[in-house]
């Protein structure tokens, strides 16, 4: 995969941003920095990044598309109302893979879990009266 300005500023949006953004929020950014980028060099790059290993793509059952800039073993919780995405630890999960190991003779080589609920903050609203 080649070097470019762009791609790198790209990458630089979703692994500086802890909301895992979509594309369309990537793209808001970056044209801060390349007025002239498109929306489609954003998917391009993000999809290329993420085809690397580089960036994790996380796609919610809601139909949106989000890209994570953490590689590293992680899970998430998204809010079935605003969509947001938080990472979220859970050490204890990790001891999962000698208990498959031993169990099912099986090697865990990458998690996929996603928590899915309602944020404090779509919570708060929906106690409130307010819409989320």
């Amino acid at each position: 995969m080649n070097y470019s300005q762009q791609r790198n500023c790209i990458l630089n949006i979703v692994v500086s941003n802890p909301i895992h953004p979509t594309a369309e929020q990537v793209y808001d950014i970056a044209r801060h920095s390349y007025p002239k980028i498109s929306l489609g060099t954003v998917y391009r790059n993000l999809n290329q990044l993420a085809d690397h290993g580089i960036l994790k793509k996380i796609c919610s059952s809601y139909g949106s598309v989000r890209f994570d800039g953490r590689t590293d073993p992680h899970f998430h919780m998204i809010c079935s109302c605003c969509e947001k995405v938080f990472d979220v630890e859970l050490g204890e999960m990790m001891c999962l893979n000698d208990k498959i190991r031993t169990k099912y003779d099986f090697d865990v080589t990458e998690y996929e879990i996603s928590i899915k609920g309602i944020c404090s903050e779509c919570r708060e609203k929906q106690e409130s009266g307010e819409s989320a």
